[in-house]
C-alpha cells in the first residue's frame, strides 16, 4: 500500500480523501491556489504546496505544476478527486511518466469513455443499449441541424467531452436549433476546451439511474448497486438516493450486467459510474433504459452508495491503484437500508439559482443519528467565483426510504449557512414534496414545480426585516448610551435618553433600512409594555437566527436569508433616478459577450450581455425598451456582483 498521496483537488472532496488516506496510514499532501491559502483542505493535510493564481486554468488544471508538487513532496500516488483533471488522460499519462501512480483508470479507458460519441459507439459494439441520435464526427451546423430533424424533437445537444450539464441544451423546435447549438458549443469550449457536440433524442419522463462500478487490474468487475439522480436542475444533480425508488431485483440485475459489460469493454480499472436514462412512464421497467455516458472517476454522490453498502469507496480506489484485487465479489456486496444526499450550494433559488459569493459569516452543519456531512469550508471562509459553489453535502441513512428522507429534511432544517445565499430552504421543501415522497418524479420535476418549492421571487420577509432592524437599533442605542455619561451623584436626565422620549403617549421612531436591496421603514415603538419593532405592522420573527457583522445583520427565517443594513442615503443610483435601467452583474464572473452597442435600440427582454460564472453562462436582458447608453465593461473582463454593466435609457419609440 502507498505511504503518501498528493490530492490534486480542493474543497470537500480533498477533505474527504484526506480522512481515508490518514486512516490508511498515508502522509497526505495538499495543493492550493492563492484563493485557497487558508482553505480547510490545506489545514487538514499533513503538508501543502502552492500551485498558482486563483483561476483554475492557472493552478488546479496545470498538469506540470501538480506533478512538480508531487515530485517535490515525494508523493507515491496522486488522487485526482472529481472535476478538474480527474478524467484527463494526459494527466494520467504524465503521472506514469513521472513514476507516480494515478489513482484512477488507465489513460486508454479515460479516452474511450471520455468522449461521448466514441463511448456510445463502444457501447453499441458491446451490446449495451444507447439513446437514439447522432454521435458521429461531423460538426457542420447545417449537417447537425439536418440530423436533429431526422432524430426528431425534443432533443438534447450535449458536449462530446463534458458532463454536469455544461454544454447541454434542450431544443423543442427546429427554429430554435441554431441558437441552442451556438450556445452549447461556446459553453463546451469554455468548460472542456472542446466544442464538439452530439445529439440525443429527449426521453419523456426520464429517470436518471446510474450504476456504481468497480474493476481491478486482474480482470474482475462488479457493480455496487444503483443511485437515482433524477432530481436535477439544468441537468445538475440536486438530490441523489440509493437504491432507486421502484427498482426491482430483476431490473437491477439487468442494469448491473450492462454496466459491468460497459466497464469491461472499456478495459476499465478503478471506480466509475455508468449512467443510464430510463423511461419513467409507468415506472421503471425492463428494456426501458439506455446508456448515456460513463464518468471515469468518483462521483459527488458516492456517499449514498457508501451508506447502503458500508464500504469506503476511496479506500477501494487506493487498493485497486496499488494492484490489489477487488475486496469483495458481486454476491458479497451489501444493500442495507436507504440513503439520500442533498447538495448545499451558495446560490439563490429566488433569482434563477444564480451563484452567490462572499464570506460565510455563519456555518452550522447538522449532526444526528444517520447523518453524515462532507464539507470543505467553515465559518469565515470565502465562497469565490473561481470554483464550484458547493458548501456541503448532507447525507442521511435510514432503514427505509421514509426514514432516510425524514432525517434528511430535519438535518436541513438544522443547517445554518449565512453570508452568500444558499439553497437550504429549497432543498428542505424538495425533500418534503409530496410527489417526490411517493416516488412520482423525473428529471423535469424541479422545473415543473419551482413556485411550489419557493424557487421564484418572493416578497420581502417583513418579520425577518423587523428582527434585523431590532438588532441594528439595539446596537446603535448601546453605542449612544456609551457616549452619554450621567454626572456623578445626579439622576439620569430624560432628555439624554435615546428612546424617542416624549412627555405623553407611545413613542415611535422611524428606522430606515435596506433589506436585500429594498428600502423598508421599521417602526421602533416605546410604550408601557416596553420596546417593539415592526415593519408594516409585522412583528419581529420568532424562531429565527440573526448574525451581526460590522455593517449588517443576516437573518435566517424559515430557510430564507434576509440581509438588513442601515439605509445609506448617499448610495442613490443616478441612472435609476433618471428613469433608465441600470444593468448590474448578478454575480461575480467573466463577461463573455457584449451583444449590443452604444446607441442601439433594444426591446424589453432582449439579451444584452453574457456573463460566465462557475463555468455556467447567464444572460442579462433589458428590463425595458430603450436605447443603450453607457457600457461600463468590456468583453473578457472580470466583474463583481452588483457591478454596473450598462445603462438602458428609456425611449418611448423603442421597440416593444
Amino acid at each position: 500500500m502507498f505511504t503518501s498521496v498528493l490530492i490534486a483537488n480542493r474543497g470537500e472532496i480533498a477533505c474527504r480523501i484526506v480522512r481515508t488516506a490518514k486512516r490508511m496510514g498515508m502522509r497526505t499532501i495538499a495543493v492550493y491556489s492563492q484563493a485557497d491559502v487558508n482553505a480547510l483542505h490545506v489545514r487538514l493535510a499533513d503538508e501543502a504546496h502552492p500551485i498558482g493564481p486563483a483561476p483554475a486554468a492557472e493552478s488546479y488544471l496545470v498538469i506540470e505544476k501538480l506533478i512538480a508538487a508531487a515530485k517535490k513532496s515525494g508523493a507515491q500516488c496522486i488522487h485526482p478527486g472529481y472535476g478538474f483533471l480527474s478524467e484527463n488522460a494526459t494527466f494520467a499519462e504524465g503521472c506514469a511518466a513521472a513514476g507516480i501512480v494515478f489513482v484512477g483508470p488507465p489513460p486508454e479507458a479515460i479516452r474511450a469513455m471520455g468522449l461521448k460519441d466514441r463511448a456510445k459507439a463502444l457501447m453499441q459494439k458491446a451490446g449495451v443499449p444507447v439513446v437514439p441520435g447522432y454521435h458521429g464526427e461531423r460538426q457542420e451546423p447545417a449537417f447537425l441541424k439536418q440530423k436533429a430533424y431526422e432524430t426528431g424533437y425534443p432533443l438534447l445537444i450535449k458536449a462530446v467531452a463534458g458532463g454536469g450539464g455544461k454544454g447541454m441544451r434542450r431544443v423543442d423546435k427546429h427554429v430554435e436549433f441554431d441558437a441552442a447549438l451556438e450556445a452549447a458549443k461556446r459553453e463546451a469550449k469554455s468548460a472542456f476546451g472542446d466544442e464538439r457536440v452530439l445529439l440525443e433524442k429527449f426521453i419523456a419522463a426520464p429517470r436518471h439511474i446510474e450504476m456504481q462500478i468497480f474493476a481491478d487490474t486482474h480482470g474482475n468487475a462488479i457493480h455496487l448497486h444503483e443511485r437515482d439522480c433524477s432530481l436535477q436542475r439544468r441537468h445538475q444533480k440536486v438530490i441523489e438516493e440509493a437504491p432507486a425508488p421502484g427498482m426491482t431485483a430483476a431490473l437491477r440485475e439487468a442494469m448491473g450486467t450492462a454496466a459491468v459489460a460497459a466497464a469491461k469493454a472499456a478495459g476499465y480499472a478503478g471506480a466509475g459510474t455508468i449512467e443510464f436514462i430510463a423511461d419513467g412512464v409507468g415506472g421503471l421497467k425492463a428494456g426501458g433504459f439506455w446508456f448515456m455516458e460513463m464518468n471515469t472517476r468518483l462521483q459527488v454522490e458516492h456517499p449514498v452508495t457508501e451508506a447502503i453498502t458500508g464500504l469506503d469507496l476511496v479506500e477501494w480506489q487506493f487498493r485497486v491503484a496499488a494492484g490489489d484485487k477487488l475486496p469483495l465479489a458481486q454476491d458479497q456486496i451489501p444493500l442495507n437500508g436507504h440513503a439520500a444526499e442533498a447538495r448545499i450550494y451558495a446560490e439563490d433559488p429566488e433569482r434563477g439559482f444564480l451563484p452567490s459569493t462572499g464570506t460565510l459569516v455563519a456555518l452550522e452543519l447538522p449532526r444526528g443519528e444517520g447523518i453524515r456531512v462532507d464539507t470543505g469550508v467553515e465559518a469565515g471562509a470565502a465562497v469565490t467565483p473561481f470554483y464550484d459553489p458547493l458548501i456541503a453535502k448532507v447525507i442521511a441513512h435510514g432503514k427505509t426510504r421514509e426514514q432516510a428522507l425524514e432525517r434528511l429534511a430535519g438535518a436541513l432544517d438544522r443547517t445554518v449557512a449565512l453570508g452568500p445565499r444558499s439553497n437550504v430552504g429549497f432543498l428542505a421543501a424538495l425533500v418534503r414534496a409530496e410527489e417526490f415522497r411517493r416516488g412520482d418524479f423525473d428529471t423535469g420535476f424541479i422545473g415543473r414545480n419551482l413556485a411550489a418549492l419557493g424557487a421564484v421571487p418572493q416578497p420581502l420577509d417583513k418579520a425577518a426585516v423587523a428582527l434585523g432592524a431590532a438588532k441594528l437599533h439595539a446596537r446603535e442605542a448601546s453605542r449612544i448610551a456609551s457616549l452619554v455619561e450621567p454626572e456623578p451623584d445626579q439622576p439620569p436626565s430624560p432628555w439624554a435618553a435615546a428612546d424617542g422620549y416624549q412627555l405623553a403617549g407611545a413613542r415611535t421612531l422611524a428606522l430606515p433600512v435596506t433589506a436585500d436591496g429594498e428600502i423598508a421603514i421599521a417602526q421602533v415603538i416605546y410604550d408601557s409594555a416596553g420596546l417593539a419593532v415592526t415593519v408594516d405592522g409585522v412583528a419581529v420573527a420568532t424562531g429565527a437566527i440573526a448574525v451581526e457583522t460590522a455593517d449588517e445583520v443576516f437573518v435566517l427565517h424559515r430557510g430564507r436569508q434576509t440581509k438588513v443594513a442601515p439605509r445609506d442615503f448617499s448610495a442613490l443610483d443616478a441612472g435609476q433616478e433618471a428613469g433608465g435601467g441600470v444593468i448590474r452583474a448578478p454575480m461575480h464572473g467573466k463577461v463573455l459577450e457584449i451583444l449590443v452597442e452604444h446607441g442601439a435600440r433594444v426591446a424589453k427582454g432582449q439579451r444584452l450581455a453574457i456573463i460566465e460564472a462557475m463555468k455556467m453562462e447567464h444572460s442579462l436582458v433589458a428590463p425595458l425598451a430603450g436605447i443603450v447608453g453607457e457600457i461600463a465593461v468590456a468583453k473578457n473582463g472580470q466583474v463583481v456582483e452588483g457591478a454596473r454593466i450598462m445603462v438602458i435609457e428609456a425611449d418611448e419609440t423603442a421597440r416593444e
